[in-house]
């Protein structure tokens, strides 16, 4: 196949259009440099690849080559085809003359190369006069996109003081036309606004200080407008810019300072110790961790101290020890505050630190009166009547005026009453003299712990209150008793000298030398002694053996506990001793006494128990009769081998058997089998019995017919099993998929039913489906 592509430049036009052939195609574009690929095949010389700028044509088809073969003798017999990449929608062929159109602009950007093929067919017999030819048209790039940054402003820092030439941000700029094609897409960036300041790099966009010393304290914030053009920047180039807005972030170049440096502070003598009384600040125009600073006093101080505010940079002073007016009224210090960062580039000729002098300036203030003694500690014993002397409380005022004339500032003692709710104790308002209101008991508390409140007559502003702790000293008025409740018990077949119990005593007293308790019991007590054991305990112990709980089941024994102390306390407590049996290790078995049987006849233990043996009896018999008359009921059928005529008998009356008018067959005798030339004897005679039952259904008269036929032929055959069987075809109750199998009642409506599905189920259902399907409407039509 020869197909020669003539390509038409947009910039010639289609009159001056120049056909492409092997002979022209240096004149044209000068040989392969210009990119086009020729390459040898076997039919002759052919392109592969064409080239179209891309360009707006208005309405009109933009006209790109011609295909030409040589099988087109001119005679209109061939047909040029175009197949592939936007072939019929983008590029349109001429079948006569092999033209190609493209119908709309062609855009680089969104599509660089379209492949095609091209095919030559007879116009009358469609048939392929060449191969298949493939060629590719590429778009040639016009420069039609300006270049673009990709934010409209940038941000970007650079530490003040930087040398000239340091990178501050690089910023590039995109370009949607060809790369590779021209200078289209190659860019020159040039700065349009912040010189002297920065200056930008052309080729890469990368900007630069350009000014040495610049001061963030003296201007901080700049605004770069940088450019972008193509065409290596010519003339007729299209170009974009962008905002870059830099910062000059701070260094510690500044040392701090103070603005005076003298302070004066004044505060009052009732500040507390941790008391902040003044704050002193130094200057820094750097900010954040360059601007950090830390007071300190210059050689420490005693009373004072200061410490840095970190949020607000400023040195606080605090009171480290109680002031007084009296004392001492001023003082004065040296302060001295640096920077806790320095930079290394500039501490060279600078001193980063600065002094400053602080005069604190006590003032005299009425001072609460204070207690000689805080807290006070008081004792009293508890046996002190209502009215007794507690103990005293004084206080005195510390300021000048009242050392000199304390006799016109007397004070008033009062006790808070929230620390007396149950008003145990009285103080006199003028001397501090404390009394009890109540007795005391130490049982019932051991200590008080009171408020006294001291307060200045002519000012009852100010009050002062000590804690006073008032301790409550035994005496020795309560008795000992037992330490916890006992249960004791005492074999029946005990020992005498047995140990049966040990006791303790308790004694809320509490006596300087401790406590010793003496127990004893009454020595005439023929049962139980009791044995000391000198350690606050004792064993009670049985006098004698054999005790019997008939006898009596229980003894009280009184025990006698003194305590050793001044006045001496005795108390008597009661020990409860049971009587129990036990086995021959000593182990307790039962405590209660003994049951004895009843003299006229048994106990009531003993009926219960005869009458569930009569019980039992009773329902063994009643199971075994019920055994013996199931075992002599006999089955109706004896094997499943002895159905016949596939006759199935149903036994069972419950469940879905709903059809309540079928037949009553009852259960038939099972006699024995009698001889085959014998009559048979199970058959009843139809003249002992004349009537006969009529069916509930009149109209059933094949399921009758049926049964009577079926019962001939058993009456007849002496091989037949010696009892009747019938087969009942019933309904099967609720819920059964194939409903009633009973024909009784079904003679209303049988003509409405189609029983041929009664084919399918199987041989155990032949006959009836005879009998119904014979009968169907349907077949008999």
């Amino acid at each position: 196949m020869h197909i020669l592509l003539l390509l038409t430049l947009s910039m010639l036009g289609p009159s001056n259009a120049m056909p492409f052939t092997p002979g022209n195609i240096g004149k044209l574009f000068g040989m392969e440099g210009d990119g086009r690929i020729l390459q040898r095949s076997k039919r002759g010389w052919m392109w592969n690849q064409f080239f179209l700028l891309e360009e707006y044509t208005g309405n009109d088809h933009q006209y790109v080559g011609k295909l030409h073969s040589n099988m087109d003798k001119g005679n209109g017999n061939v047909r040029y085809v175009l197949t592939g990449d936007g072939a019929g929608t983008l590029f349109l062929i001429d079948e006569k003359s092999g033209d190609i159109h493209a119908t709309k602009r062609l855009d680089r950007e969104e599509k660089a190369m379209y492949t095609l093929n091209a095919k030559v067919l007879d116009r009358n017999t469609n048939a392929e006069l060449e191969p298949d030819t493939e060629f590719n048209i590429k778009i040639h790039d016009i420069n039609d996109n300006a270049p673009k940054f990709s934010k409209e402003i940038y941000f970007a820092s650079v530490p003040e003081m930087s040398d000239v030439g340091t990178t501050v941000v690089t910023i590039t700029a995109s370009d949607a036309d060809d790369q590779t094609y021209g200078n289209s897409a190659k860019l020159v960036y040039s700065i349009l606004q912040g010189q002297p300041y920065f200056s930008v790099d052309s080729e890469n966009g990368t900007i630069k200080t350009a000014l040495p010393g610049m001061d963030r304290e003296v201007k901080e914030h700049y605004q770069v407008v940088i450019q972008a053009k193509d065409m290596a920047g010519q003339m007729g180039g299209l170009s974009g810019t962008t905002t870059v807005s830099i910062t000059l972030s701070d260094v510690n170049d500044s040392p701090p300072r103070f603005a005076n440096h003298s302070f004066r502070v004044t505060t009052p003598e009732s500040t507390e110790v941790g008391g902040a009384i003044g704050r002193i600040k130094a200057d820094d125009p750097d900010v954040g961790r360059n601007a950090e600073m830390e007071y300190s006093i210059v050689g420490g101080h005693d009373i004072f101290n200061i410490v840095t505010d970190q949020k607000t940079q400023e040195g606080v002073i605090v009171i480290k020890k109680v002031l007084d007016y009296e004392t001492k009224k001023d003082y004065e210090f040296r302060v001295e505050v640096r920077n806790t960062y320095l930079d290394a580039r500039f501490i060279h000729g600078l001193q980063f630190k600065d002094y400053a002098t602080v005069r604190v300036t006590v003032e005299d203030v009425d001072e609460p009166p204070v207690f000689t003694r805080n807290p006070y500690v008081i004792e009293v014993h508890e046996d002190t009547a209502a009215g007794s002397f507690v103990g005293v409380v004084s206080a005195r005022d510390l300021d000048v005026i009242n050392e000199i004339t304390s006799s016109h500032h007397p004070f008033r003692y009062s006790i808070d009453r929230h620390t007396d709710l149950e008003r145990l104790f009285n103080i006199d308002s003028t001397n501090g003299t404390i009394t009890t209101l109540k007795a005391l008991d130490r049982e019932m508390s051991k200590w008080h712990n009171i408020s006294v409140v001291a307060t200045e007559i002519n000012n009852p502003g100010q009050t002062t209150r000590v804690p006073v702790f008032i301790k409550v000293l035994d005496v020795n008025d309560n008795a000992p008793e037992f330490a916890t409740s006992y249960d004791t018990f005492v074999c029946e077949n005990v020992k005498a000298g047995q140990l049966i119990q040990t006791i303790s005593a308790v004694d809320t007293d509490e006596p300087q030398v401790g406590h010793k308790f003496v127990f004893t019991i009454s020595p005439t007590n023929p049962n139980f002694t009791v044995v000391d054991r000198e350690d606050n305990t004792a064993n009670i112990l049985t006098r004698r053996g054999g005790f019997s709980r008939r006898e009596m089941s229980m003894y009280f024994l009184p025990v006698v506990i003194s305590d050793n102390d001044y006045p001496i306390q005795s108390s008597t407590s009661t020990l409860v001793v049971r009587v129990c049996a036990c086995d021959s290790r000593g182990n307790m078995q039962s405590c209660s006494p003994e049951v004895l049987p009843f003299s006229e006849g048994l106990t009531t233990g003993a009926l219960v128990a005869i009458l569930l043996c009569v019980i039992i009896l009773l329902m063994i018999v009643v199971l075994f009769a019920a055994l013996r008359r199931q075992r002599k009921k006999e089955p109706l059928i004896i094997s499943k081998e002895d159905v016949r005529d596939n006759v199935v008998s149903y036994n069972d009356e419950g469940g879905g058997e709903e059809d309540t008018q079928a037949f009553d067959i009852g259960t038939l005798r099972n006699p024995e089998v009698m001889d085959a030339n014998k009559l048979r004897r199970d058959i009843i005679p139809e003249m002992l019995f004349p009537f006969r039952r009529t069916s509930p259904i009149k109209d059933n008269t094949d399921v009758r017919d049926f049964i009577n036929g079926r019962l001939q032929e058993n009456d007849s055959d002496p091989t037949a099993p010696p009892y009747d069987s019938l087969a009942t075809y019933a309904y099967e109750g609720n819920g059964s998929l194939a409903e009633s199998l009973s024909s009784l009642e079904s003679a209303a409506t049988e003509g409405d039913h189609d029983y041929d599905y009664l084919s399918n189920w199987g041989p155990q259902f032949k006959k009836l489906a005879e009998m119904y399907i014979g009968k169907s409407p349907d077949r008999e039509t």
